[in-house]
């Protein structure tokens, strides 16, 4: 009898891990349609967002801005479910000695992903919009010097 109490016990256990790591694995694949090279040209400069899957729960991405020959700015990003959470992590060149500034998610659909980290200093939102022929909008948003600022990027995919 304890036998097979156990081994209930064992293949109970089995089948919820299985279930959680599907859970994991499906949930990021709403981000499935960031993959890709991405970029929007301005008078400004060329802003550059280069997305790769690294296995089922992570992707990863580096974006840049050039103006000339110059890199303007440079971030890697990392982007990865971790239990029920989908989790951006940001890590500018120069900022934050260079460690990665975490923004939960605060909402995925298919068409738009949303993170926030209201104890940053700039952004405390971060927003990917899915748009029509191949475009998305990157937004990123929050109070800068006490001042609420916008910044909107229409990226054309590559």
């Amino acid at each position: 009898m304890f036998q097979k109490i156990t081994l209930l016990a064992l293949i109970i256990t089995f089948v919820s891990c299985q279930k959680k790591e599907s859970v994991e694995k499906d949930k990021i694949k709403v981000a499935d349609w960031l993959i890709g090279n991405w970029e929007n040209t301005s008078p400004d400069g060329v802003l550059t967002e280069n997305w790769q899957k690294l296995n089922d729960s992570t992707f990863s991405a580096s974006s840049y801005f050039i103006k000339g020959k110059d890199t303007l700015h440079f971030e890697s990003i990392i982007l990865a479910q971790l239990g029920e959470t989908l989790t951006y992590k940001a890590t500018v060149k120069g900022q934050n000695d260079d460690k990665p500034v975490s923004f939960p998610s605060t909402s995925e659909t298919d068409q738009k992903l949303v993170f926030e980290n209201p104890k940053h200093d700039y952004p405390q939102k971060i927003m990917y919009t899915k748009g029509a022929n191949n475009t998305m909008t990157a937004e990123i948003s929050g109070k800068l010097n006490g001042k609420l600022t916008t910044e909107r990027f229409i990226m054309t995919k590559k």
